[in-house]
């Protein structure tokens, strides 16, 4: 499968998926105007990659979200319920968000998204320097 490697604009994320490396990570604000536009290519990708897993496979994800509208927290459901289905179906996946102490709604989000969740869900604070 082909990486998807995104940069960051003013109201979407980094997105570096890296099929080779095992690894899905998001970085920055999310607000575009069209959620569903920006997050269908990556969600249809997340599900051609966790599909072609083998039983053995072990997937990082990693987030770092300080800002994310309505819209966008449906679409990341959307790829978190994905990524549980996986590990349901017995695939090693593990979730790291990352998150800016000072930014009480950033962990809220965080927890939010978690709730509902069996995989491994890391949320851990960002250490400045």
């Amino acid at each position: 499968m082909e990486p998807i490697s995104l940069q960051s604009s003013r109201t979407t994320p980094e997105v570096r998926f890296d099929p080779e490396r095992a690894t899905l990570k998001i970085r920055g604000e999310s607000y575009p105007e069209n959620a569903f536009e920006f997050y269908e290519p990556l969600l249809r990708w997340a599900d051609e990659y966790l599909a072609q897993l083998s039983a053995d496979s072990f997937v990082r994800t990693e987030l770092e979200l300080p800002y994310i509208n309505t819209s966008s927290t449906k679409c990341f459901m959307l790829l978190l319920e994905k990524l549980e289905a996986a590990y349901q179906n017995g695939k090693t996946i593990e979730v790291y968000w990352y998150y800016d102490e000072d930014n009480e709604s950033e962990l809220e989000c965080a927890e939010e998204l978690k709730e509902d969740l069996t995989l491994p869900f890391h949320i851990i604070p960002k250490s400045e320097g």
